[in-house]
């Protein structure tokens, strides 16, 4: 495995990753993709080891891949559910950190619905002293490096499985469909796919693509056929009607009409394009039910299958050696 050159602490935000280090978390997810299709899928990297799951917003698909990756490095895990937590009673978040600081976490994963919350654990750990490494699971509009990494390491598995590396990507165009907005996977894509040197265009309505996106090294499209036209690979992203403080969007089925990846658009795209998608699914809105569900063309329980394997590389890389 690649952990002698991996020199983080933390993983808070893909935006200052070298291409090194991403095919150093490629490479090590390669490893354990390995291990996962054998009989016995656990390996004793992080025993004794202790991985705490602080998730402050509700999750399904993040916190499981998490607990399963860790349990598969055969960790300890506990997993914190604020509904049950003393936060109820007043307890500051920062005082459930160094709660389960005591208790002996060596790794502490933060999802958190407001921006900052993981860097600020983060902070808090090093200022005390701890060894704890803090893994960002998303936080508000700024990033999901995980999602990020897995969505990667997809990519590239779909260009060369025996060997995926960053430079697969190198002038690959990569359509991103939707609510970009309000989307900490879009921000950590965006990252990690301009250090890869693909071509990355986004597409939405201007209240959803703002052209202040063109910062992150892509070229911002409010019509979705110039994005779709001779792409490689296609993200469409869910409508996170939760996190719209307005209506951004006259309707549901207009957006779908304008925005919709549907078989019939997908034509403009490459021949062997593929269809990806973070999940949660909207059917039916940023994507047709019978082209998800097409496994020519989707890649989405390959996300999935390789959320496990992802985040088992990058709780193996902060977890073991002097880290």
């Amino acid at each position: 495995m690649a952990a002698a050159t991996w020199n983080r602490h933390h993983v808070l935000s893909l935006a200052d990753f070298t291409a090194q280090e991403l095919d150093i978390v490629l490479q090590t997810a390669h490893s354990f993709s390995g291990v996962l299709k054998r009989r016995a899928k656990k390996v004793p990297t992080l025993q004794a080891r202790l991985v705490t799951n602080l998730f402050f917003e509700p999750s399904t698909r993040t916190r499981s891949s998490f607990e399963l990756a860790a349990k598969r490095l055969s960790a300890d895990v506990l997993n914190f559910s604020p509904g049950t937590s003393s936060l109820s009673k007043g307890e500051t978040i920062l005082d459930t950190a160094k709660t389960f600081l005591a208790m002996g976490t060596d790794l502490m994963v933060i999802r958190h619905q407001e921006a900052g919350v993981p860097q600020m654990i983060a902070t808090a750990m090093d200022r005390l002293g701890g060894k704890v490494g803090v893994l960002n699971a998303g936080d508000g509009f700024h990033e999901h490096p995980s999602q990020g990494l897995l969505d990667l390491f997809t990519l590239c598995c779909t260009l060369d499985a025996h060997n995926p590396n960053t430079e697969l990507l190198k002038g690959k165009k990569i359509a991103i469909v939707g609510d970009i907005l309000h989307s900490r996977v879009a921000r950590s894509n965006l990252a990690s796919l301009v250090t890869c040197g693909a071509e990355v265009h986004i597409a939405g309505p201007p209240t959803l693509a703002p052209e202040a996106f063109s910062d992150y090294g892509a070229t911002v499209h409010w019509e979705l056929e110039p994005a779709l036209r001779e792409a490689d690979f296609v993200m469409t992203l869910r409508l996170q009607h939760e996190r719209m403080a307005q209506h951004l969007i006259p309707s549901i089925r207009e957006y779908y009409q304008r925005y919709g990846i549907t078989r019939d658009r997908i034509q403009l795209c490459q021949p062997s394009v593929k269809i990806l998608h973070p999940g949660p699914t909207n059917r039916g809105v940023e994507i047709s039910s019978d082209l998800m569900d097409d496994p020519a063309l989707s890649l989405v329980s390959q996300q999935v299958t390789s959320g496990v394997a992802v985040r088992m590389a990058l709780l193996y890389l902060m977890g073991s050696g002097e880290n």
